[in-house]
């Protein structure tokens, strides 16, 4: 009797281990084939600058390809929402920025739940902002450029990549600091914005130094002040808001990386390990550099750090959006 109990449990662990082995061995391979990220936003956006380089880099540690493959409209939500639903399984995931701290906000009925839906990776960057305008606009200090948009803002036009993008929120907040109300022109992405912005169609924007500083240090467009409180090295001669004559005015982009929720921790470690190897690669650091950012700290770049982050971003922004009484359907 003694020997077959024991011959059961051997066999009951035996199944066991049949069962979980597999399993663990794949989490334990992983990645075994290429990974998608998706971006929410346009190609050539300044979101789509930064994935494909921390893609790139990515891909050397875990020795597999990041395909970046764009999925834009409504303010970044469709991309977001195809990962939220996507298999956890590791090989979808999310570059997104400050708009997922901002939909819960701007969205009356958000098809995903902007913390519990993702498994967070990792903190990759902060992006200040720029508030830039056309080349022949008449305006030369920022100062000039608020007296002008007040004496005609029936006149003046704002362009921005959308509903809940990063230049749709900083020109809210340009506003509400001026109180005065413009007229807005959204883009389905950054990219056209700043096409239009250099070909002379709208007047103004305000967005990250990743798609201005190439424009401004080439002289294409004008620049009136960067949206941080310290001055950014790659644009050391422009003035932030708050020297320019725009007290308080701070406004910058942060993106991470997601994966559905249930995404096994394994593959979520081994994903952060592959994040944190390429905000250490130089070729990185110095393309960031030149862009006028740099890569999270240390600190930020964990998955519990970043659902800190987070949280903390929906609760600063959800009282702004509300009194500015910016909704989307």
């Amino acid at each position: 009797m003694k020997n077959k109990f024991l011959q059961c449990v051997a066999g009951a662990a035996l199944m066991v281990f049949a069962a979980v082995a597999p399993a663990a061995l794949a989490q334990s391979a992983y990645p075994t084939k290429s990974i998608t990220m998706i971006v929410p936003f346009s190609a050539g956006g300044p979101t789509d600058t930064v994935a494909r380089l921390i893609a790139q880099s990515m891909s050397a540690d875990l020795k597999q390809q990041i395909l970046v493959e764009n999925v834009g409209g409504a303010g970044g939500t469709q991309g977001a929402n195809r990962v939220a639903h996507a298999d956890p399984d590791g090989y979808t995931v999310l570059l997104h920025h400050i708009g997922m701290s901002t939909a819960p906000a701007l969205y009356r009925k958000l098809p995903f739940n902007a913390v519990e839906d993702f498994a967070t990776i990792g903190l990759v960057n902060e992006v200040p902002m720029t508030i830039v305008a056309r080349n022949d606009f008449p305006a030369k200090t920022l100062k000039e450029l608020i007296d002008y948009v007040k004496k005609n803002q029936d006149k003046v036009s704002y362009a921005n990549a959308g509903v809940g993008a990063a230049s749709h929120l900083c020109g809210m907040l340009f506003m509400s600091a001026i109180n005065t109300q413009l007229t807005t022109i959204p883009y389905k992405g950054t990219g056209p914005a700043m096409n239009d912005l250099l070909g002379g169609k709208v007047d103004f924007m305000c967005d990250q130094t990743t798609n201005t500083t190439s424009q401004i240090k080439g002289g294409k467009i004008k620049v009136y002040a960067v949206t941080t409180k310290k001055r950014v090295p790659s644009l050391a001669d422009v003035p932030t808001a708050q020297e320019a004559g725009l007290p308080g005015f701070e406004v910058a982009v942060w993106h991470g990386i997601y994966a559905p929720k249930g995404t096994p921790k394994p593959v979520i470690d081994r994903l952060n390990k592959a994040l944190k190897a390429a905000l250490k690669d130089e070729t990185v650091k110095l393309r960031f550099a030149d862009l006028g950012t740099e890569p999270a700290a240390d600190n930020l770049v964990t998955p519990e750090a970043h659902l800190a982050h987070l949280k903390a971003q929906i609760a600063l922004w959800d009282p702004i959006i509300k009194k500015a009484g910016a909704f989307a359907d």
